[in-house]
């Protein structure tokens, strides 16, 4: 409440207005209401007043039409505020609007009183105007029209006992009490408004706090996730965010609640769940199937929890979270790899210091043997140690993995001459030259790679294009071409055996291998590079002159217009 107020008599800070200082943006609401019910009030009053004076006249019982005349003005007085005033609060300063109202009242029926038309009493009258001003105003001015309508009793009780003298100790009596019963009443009503408004405004405050509370619920539900609905007893779902509606495929004309949750055959499965939940009053937890008649079908996990009300005065609600199986396995699976990884990398740091003292103990041995059977063995043992290093290599690799620095990103490679270079040195390296065909047609094309990337990436697809292609000359090819998108493309055939469909779904994942003697990783490392390089690896099953084989691409990121590029640069790369 504000500490400043108005009344009559001017400005104190001791004592608060009902309804607070106009500030300009205060909404007068509450007060507006209540002042045009007064003002109805003093309009209901006065047309009473002005038919009873006129039924007292008609019978002859005024002895003058002074009461008539207050009371037309009166009526016309309340009738002009009524239709014309504006509400508004009190002020610090002497306010027109309250002479127009309060004083008005007080001068009318003390004009009324004074007068005795037909010796009718119009104390009670007075109760008005101080309702009026303790409601609608501060506690002084409240007072203040206690007192003055006090006063104007005691006077109006003096001047008559100067006409007659009986019974002037009852007059006195009268009119003390009924100041008294004023007073009374201006101090109580005025606590009661004060009260009320201090309630409204923490209602108001209360109510905004919890409009701003479902707001911030509403933000966090629609961008869960997970599928959220909630559901009365009726099977009427009140509201369903984003990711439910997405979840239970439903058509744009039904995307919007209520709608029946029995409304869809495929739904039967949750309207059980959630017949089960009202009936046994407990969260339930189960894995239904949705099968809708086009035949697609989607696995979900269902969570209910009952909503009551604690004191029983609004219906129950189920509220019902539905997760998709499919991303629920692939967390799983994301996580359990994760873990996989950590776990190898350990692994692999541990092996990396025994297998380098196995290599070196079983060169120096290598040194002294003289038999071939010995020699033999030393040579199986270097072998599967070079083996183990590759693999050991190959999981610390993956657990490096990081993002490009801004001097990798720049990294531009001329794909036509470092694919050449690096087919060739790989091909006398295994010996395989009259197997290996190539054919770049890229034209000078550059792409976004680091070159030692690059290398591995291409290295990795080549072993794996040897061991499972045929003896038979130009059974392997590699192949550089620009798409119809303008990108450059990568290609590695082999004329190998078709892989499998359960294979093909798990080509690039780590740890997999169709082979014992594999780790599984190869693939996964060429995959993790081109992402790094922003660029796309796959596989398919082509055909190429005239032979099914099996071809492993890479599509390159194209190059930024911006990075202005000039054809020297590419002249100065390593060839």
């Amino acid at each position: 409440m504000s500490d400043v107020s108005s009344s009559w008599f001017g400005s104190l800070d001791n004592y608060s207005s009902v309804w607070g200082p106009p500030d300009g943006e205060r909404k007068l609401g509450s007060f507006d209401r209540l002042w045009r019910a007064f003002m109805t009030a003093r309009l209901v009053i006065a047309s009473v007043l002005l038919v009873l004076q006129g039924f007292i006249f008609a019978l002859g019982t005024a002895s003058n039409g002074w009461s008539i005349a207050v009371c037309i003005a009166y009526l016309g007085a309340t009738l002009a505020v009524r239709l014309w005033a504006r509400p508004k609060p009190p002020g610090s300063t002497f306010d027109a609007q309250w002479l127009s109202t309060i004083g008005v009242d007080v001068v009318a029926f003390s004009a009324l009183n004074f007068l005795l038309s037909s010796g009718i009493n119009y104390t009670p009258l007075f109760a008005l105007p101080v309702l009026l001003a303790s409601v609608l105003g501060p506690l002084l001015l409240a007072l203040g029209t206690a007192a003055t309508v006090t006063l104007l009793l005691l006077f109006d009780a003096w001047w008559i006992s100067l006409q007659s003298m009986g019974e002037l100790t009852s007059r006195y009596l009268q009119a003390g009490l009924s100041g008294s019963g004023f007073f009374a009443v201006a101090l109580l009503a005025n606590q009661l408004a004060l009260r009320l408004v201090r309630e409204e405004q923490r209602a108001k405050s209360s109510q905004s706090v919890a409009r701003m509370q479902t707001q911030v619920n509403e933000l966090v539900i629609e961008t869960l996730t997970d599928g959220v609905l909630v559901i009365d007893a009726n099977g009427i779902v009140r509201s369903a965010n984003p990711a439910a509606r997405r979840m239970l495929e439903m058509r744009v004309s039904a995307s919007m609640a209520p709608f029946f949750l029995a409304g869809e055959k495929a739904w039967q499965s949750l309207v059980e769940i959630m017949h089960g939940t009202f009936m046994l009053g407990e969260p339930q937890e189960a894995d239904v199937s949705l099968d809708y008649p086009s035949g697609n079908a989607r696995r979900l996990h269902v969570r209910t929890r009952l909503a009551n009300s604690h004191d029983n005065t609004h219906e129950s609600m189920c509220v019902m979270f539905l997760e998709d199986l499919r991303e629920m396995e692939a967390r799983v699976r994301t996580e359990k790899m994760a873990a996989m990884g950590r776990m190898s990398a350990a692994v692999a740091h541990e092996i990396r210091n025994p297998l380098a003292a196995i290599s070196q103990a079983n060169a120096l041995l290598e040194e002294d043997l003289q038999e071939a059977g010995h020699r033999q063995l030393t040579g199986m043992v270097r072998q599967n140690a070079q083996r183990l290093a590759k693999i050991v290599d190959e999981i610390l690799n993956i657990s490096r993995a990081q993002a490009l620095g801004p001097e990798q990103q720049e990294s531009f490679l001329r794909l036509d001459d470092t694919v050449s270079r690096i087919t060739s040195d790989w091909s006398r390296q295994t010996a395989s030259t009259q197997l290996t065909r190539i054919a770049t047609g890229a034209a000078n094309a550059a792409v976004v790679f680091e070159l030692e990337h690059l290398r591995r990436l291409l290295i990795n697809l080549l072993d794996n294009a040897l061991r499972y292609a045929s003896k038979s000359f130009g059974a392997i090819e590699v192949a550089t071409e620009i798409t119809a998108s303008e990108q450059a493309r990568l290609c590695v055939w082999s004329d190998g055996q078709p892989l499998e469909k359960s294979v093909q779904a798990h080509l690039f994942e780590p740890f997999f291998s169709s082979e014992s003697r594999s780790s599984g990783l190869g693939l996964y490392i060429c995959r993790e590079l081109c992402e790094r390089h922003g660029a796309l690896i796959g596989y398919q099953r082509t055909t190429r002159r005239g032979r099914q084989g099996n071809e492993f691409f890479v599509i390159f990121k194209p190059m930024a217009p911006s990075a202005g590029v000039s054809p020297s640069y590419f002249d100065a790369l390593p060839r």
